[in-house]
């Protein structure tokens, strides 16, 4: 009896232990996945043991309060926590925007800029340098603060006009204006800090004067209209001028092939015509030629043919041909009159040779 009470004893102790070693081991391990992942710091990194450094950033870390060199790239980390206290810092183009900025011109008048937007970058290997000098919020020294003043001496050496409308209209000098004071300051006292670009919205001017600059842009569209109505009218002008003269150069392009056809025509049917001519008058030499030959040989002939014997018979058969009858008491005696027959025969041989000239001339 005495034993089973001790073995019962012994058992219940065991077991106790057991339990409490179990519940230790819980607490503890609680404890470990609530140190990990769990902040319960205000800042929400003084606990941490692993940490996470997100893409584009650099892991920073301050030590009692002292910033330490080491410097972090993406991914996982350890610290220790509560001694050891983490930052991580964009090294990537951002864009600061800075709103509600007044400013008052030369004039006195008092504008507001809603919105000026600073991209910038913090090159990785000033990291250091510029959190030492100038603190995680180094962009509200640099770029807040600075936006602020720089407008502010831009605006008082410029009047309403040049600021609302003359620096707008010229390519926006404003924007290259800050961009230059903001990004000089940087580089000679923050010189990792990079001035990428800014952009400059238009201020907010009085109502009064906005519906003066209402009723000024109105006349300024006006003449604007007028202006381009006028340009419209000159090229519908100039375009019916330039159709004229283009209509006049077809014209006259086109009488000078019918020119050149017409004289092409006509020198053609001059050329047909000389050659009609050179044949014609090529047929009338050789005609003419033909028949001098011919009288040549008919004179020639005659000339071998005009002997007195010969003459003598023709003109005795003349006088037989004649067929008139003479009645009287006496015969005419003209047919034997031999003066007289001689006389006719000698001026007949006579005549022949100038004949024969007369035809060869």
């Amino acid at each position: 009896m005495d034993n089973t009470q001790g073995r019962v004893g012994a058992s219940g102790t065991t077991r106790a232990q057991r339990d409490t070693q179990a519940t230790i081991f819980c607490v503890l391990v609680v404890a470990i996945c609530f140190m990990l992942y769990i902040p319960l710091s205000a800042d929400g990194h003084n606990l941490d043991i692993v940490h996470q450094v997100p893409e584009g950033h650099v892991g920073v870390y301050w030590r009692g309060g002292a910033l330490l060199k080491t410097i972090t790239s993406p991914g996982f980390h350890l610290k220790m926590p509560l001694i050891t206290r983490y930052e991580p810092i964009q090294v990537t183009i951002q864009t600061d925007k800075v709103r509600d900025i007044p400013c008052g011109t030369k004039g006195g008048v008092m504008i507001f800029f809603d919105k000026i937007e600073v991209v910038n970058r913090l090159r990785k290997e000033y990291v250091y340098d510029t959190l030492l000098n100038y603190g995680v919020t180094y962009d509200k020294t640099w770029i807040y603060d600075k936006i602020h003043h720089e407008i502010n001496q831009f605006c008082s050496s410029h009047t309403l006009q040049e600021v609302y409308t003359d620096m707008f209209d010229q390519c926006l000098q404003i924007d290259e204006q800050m961009k230059e004071a903001i990004q000089a300051d940087c580089t000679r006292y923050a010189p990792g800090i990079e001035i990428i670009g800014v952009r400059v919205t238009k201020p907010t001017i009085p109502a009064t004067i906005a519906r003066n600059y209402e009723r000024m842009e109105e006349e300024r569209t006006k003449v604007l209209i007028a202006i381009e109505k006028q340009k419209v009218l000159e090229k519908e002008v100039e375009t019916q001028k330039k159709m004229a003269v283009t209509e006049a150069e077809k014209d006259a392009h086109v009488s000078k092939i019918v020119m050149a056809q017409k004289l092409t025509e006509k020198e053609s049917i001059k050329m047909q015509q000389e050659i009609e001519n050179e044949m014609y008058l090529a047929r009338e030499r050789s005609l003419a030629d033909s028949y001098f030959y011919k009288v040549m040989k008919e004179a020639e002939a005659n000339r071998l043919k005009l002997t007195p014997e010969y003459l003598e018979l023709r003109f005795i058969e003349a006088i037989a041909n004649n067929t008139k009858m003479f009645f009287g008491d006496k015969v005419p005696n003209m047919i034997f009159d031999q003066r007289l027959l001689g006389n006719f025969l000698t001026g007949t041989l006579r005549s022949m040779p100038k004949q024969s000239e007369k035809l060869t001339q």
